[in-house]
């Protein structure tokens, strides 16, 4: 089968890999598509395991089950997870299932940029979703980021009615802005320094847009009825502006990790901490019910998540999709489909 090999994102390779072998609690997926997360253009999180396939975002046929496997048969059409949790030691059990040992280390083989996938077995048994007849399996690749981004605004409590700051407008800011439209919040803002962007948070359901971090919280008040905002979402490194921008007894939700691994923030502790009753958040991943919510609100149509697609790829040319993927504003680039039977 043919893989796309990534030794660094300047160095991708069409290679040929054998077909995996399944055991009887596992299975055999065709991947059809596989979704570019902006975390495959991280080198520092990937290079010390180079060469690897990366992919996470898949959707695609199974071809073949394990003589154990009784909840799913040859040809079904699902999305897979590649991590999953175990839902029994005490992180699952307090719904902190991002710090479960288990979750970290489970992965599907080789990796989603791949003609053909094993799905191990705990994959198979709370991994697996089967699609809708008319979700497509292009829109199937969002199951994953939307579950991660579903997870980081119910643990922020989005509820109807508040008003949300979405800083940096790359995908998972755009599938924020989206889902929290969905969850019925008030007034969303959004902000970025790329137009292409900004112009798709508009079209995705944010009200007003600020565009440069000159004057950005009179801006935000002139937007938000001369208030500060109750939940801010940080994708980008404007934290400081994160941390003025929160009215008291807000949230800051910090999601997605940073382009400089190294990096450190300072926090005025008086200003956050002392009398406001901020509460800062954090959210990685996305267990198994979050994965069936964002499923639902894709074959409900609740986010559209069709319209995000900016460009469709071959297998062969992943590493064309990585350079959009890591230099947005010079192909305005948002979200990138790898049809891997291409």
């Amino acid at each position: 089968m043919r893989v796309a090999m990534w030794y660094n994102n300047r160095d991708v390779r069409s290679e040929e890999m054998p077909i995996p072998e399944i055991g009887p609690d596992e299975m055999l997926l065709r991947v059809v598509a596989s979704g570019l997360c902006g975390s495959d253009g991280l080198e520092w999180y990937r290079l010390h395991r180079a060469p690897l396939v990366l992919g996470h975002e898949v959707a695609g046929e199974i071809v073949e089950v394990g003589s154990a496997v009784t909840k799913y048969r040859e040809g079904d059409r699902v999305s897979v997870a590649h991590h999953v949790p175990c839902n029994t030691c005490r992180y699952c059990l307090s719904d902190h299932h991002s710090c479960c040992a288990t979750l970290q280390s489970t992965n599907f083989f080789p990796g989603g940029f791949s003609e053909y996938i094993r799905v191990p077995a705990l994959n198979v048994d709370r991994g697996t979703f089967r699609l809708p007849d008319h979700v497509s399996y292009e829109d199937a690749t969002f199951v994953e980021p939307l579950a991660c981004v579903y997870r980081g605004l119910r643990k922020a409590k989005v509820r109807p009615g508040q008003s949300v700051l979405v800083i940096g407008c790359g995908i998972s800011a755009q599938l924020m802005i989206m889902t929290a439209r969905a969850m019925g919040a008030g007034r969303i803002i959004a902000m970025d320094n790329i137009p292409f962007r900004l112009d798709m948070a508009l079209r995705n359901g944010a009200d007003a847009i600020i565009d440069s971090e000159e004057h950005a919280l009179d801006r935000l008040k002139e937007l938000n009825h001369g208030r500060l905002v109750d939940r801010v979402i940080i994708n980008r490194p404007l934290i400081s502006l994160a941390l003025k921008a929160v009215e008291k007894g807000g949230t800051i939700l910090f999601f997605a990790g940073a382009e400089d691994p190294t990096e450190k923030i300072e926090i005025p502790w008086n200003d956050i901490f002392w009398r406001t009753e901020v509460t800062l958040i954090s959210s990685y991943a996305g267990p198994p019910v979050d994965s069936e919510s964002a499923l639902s609100l894709i074959a409900a149509e609740r986010v559209p998540v069709n319209s995000m697609i900016t460009h469709r790829l071959p297998l062969a040319e992943l590493g064309r999709g990585i350079e959009m993927l890591t230099h947005p504003w010079e192909h305005e680039s948002m979200k990138i489909v790898i049809e891997c039977q291409r």
